[in-house]
């Protein structure tokens, strides 16, 4: 039985009660004829001297919806104040290979931990979707697929996908919107978006996307006007950023009035049990297998990331606080240990 469950929900104007569309959890994108596609990864040359390159039409073999796992749920409580296995194929990287980088996780608004992260994501980006598969048994696909479907995109619309990694969400969202739309995928990472726009290249014939463009920039200062996006999400990005709020306002404004943002991510829960359990799963199965792969110090990274990030109640005052009309934050089965903030601008 698939529920939702909304732990902290918040309206600006409380007078005028705003719609809440609660999809369920397996959210399964629809086949579309196939289409000859093209993509273009835009990449700041000012960011670590990355080239500006472009990938363009390419298919082969199916990508991850073809083998989603089973269906997830989520638990819901409501407030007024105011989500067999092998070690993954590859080389096995040495921590004598590189420096360690740790990301600063005991910062938040820090220049030198905003860029020392930006080096832990280009460095991850070779084994990262290996391992989200391997860590998450797979979950990830249907957490990502709620996501998508939370923000109410359709067949023309726009959409932004910030701090889009290596491209699952945006791929999802180019799936939503249909040939006729158009999507952003936007990253501080160079070598995530590579990661991306090859996926992309390697899609297969059975869909049928929209045209995505891979953009390498800051989601501290979007750099698209106001009002431009229908639909806009944030994957495990938002708790890396040096300034939440910032990111939430910019989020906002490239929001249409009446769009949605959906930002999932792992969750703060407000039950210490829960945050007891996800530290022992961190420390004990997560760190341990990433450490199999060479990239033990950047996942070493995420324990102290959460214990940072905002709360669910938080979340939902700071969205409404950056300009969002009404905003609910829903924690995700299985044992809650992610969460998602869907706002309404």
């Amino acid at each position: 039985r698939n529920e939702m469950r909304a732990v902290a929900t918040l309206n600006a104007a409380p007078a005028s009660a705003a719609r809440r569309t609660e999809p369920r959890a397996r959210c399964v994108s629809a086949a579309c004829p196939p289409r000859a596609r093209g993509s273009t990864l835009r990449a700041n040359a000012e960011n670590n001297g990355a080239d500006v390159r472009i990938f363009r039409d390419g298919e082969a073999q199916a990508w991850d919806d073809e083998h989603a796992p089973p269906s997830t749920t989520t638990t819901e409580t409501t407030t007024t104040t105011t989500t067999t296995t092998a070690a993954p194929a590859g080389p096995t990287k040495t921590s004598s290979d590189k420096p360690t980088v740790t990301g600063r996780p005991e910062e938040q608004f820090s220049d030198a931990a905003a860029s020392e992260r930006q080096t832990l994501f280009n460095d991850i980006a070779p084994v990262y979707d290996q391992l989200n598969d391997l860590l998450s048994l797979g979950l990830h696909r249907v957490w990502k697929r709620a996501a998508v479907k939370w923000t109410g995109v359709r067949p023309g619309d726009r959409a932004i996908d910030v701090c889009c990694g290596s491209g699952d969400v945006a791929l999802r969202l180019a799936d939503a919107v249909g040939p006729s739309g158009e999507v952003v995928g936007l990253d501080f990472a160079a070598a995530q978006l590579r990661v991306a726009a090859e996926k992309e290249a390697a899609h297969p014939t059975g869909y049928a996307l929209s045209p995505i463009v891979w953009q390498q920039g800051d989601a501290l200062a979007l750099p698209h006007p106001d009002g431009a996006f229908d639909g806009a999400t944030i994957g495990y990005g938002l708790r890396n950023v040096s300034d939440v709020p910032l990111a939430l306002s910019e989020l906002c404004r490239v929001l249409k009035p009446g769009g949605k943002a959906a930002v999932l991510d792992f969750n703060n829960a407000v039950d210490p049990n829960l945050n007891f359990a996800q530290g022992f799963v961190l420390d004990n199965v997560v760190v341990p297998v990433a450490e199999l792969n060479g990239v033990a110090a950047e996942y070493r990274y995420l324990r102290p990331s959460i214990e940072r990030y905002p709360k669910g109640p938080e979340l939902v005052q700071l969205a409404v606080d950056a300009g969002f009309s009404s905003a609910t934050f829903y924690e995700l089965e299985p044992a809650r240990l992610m969460g998602c903030l869907v706002c309404v601008k």
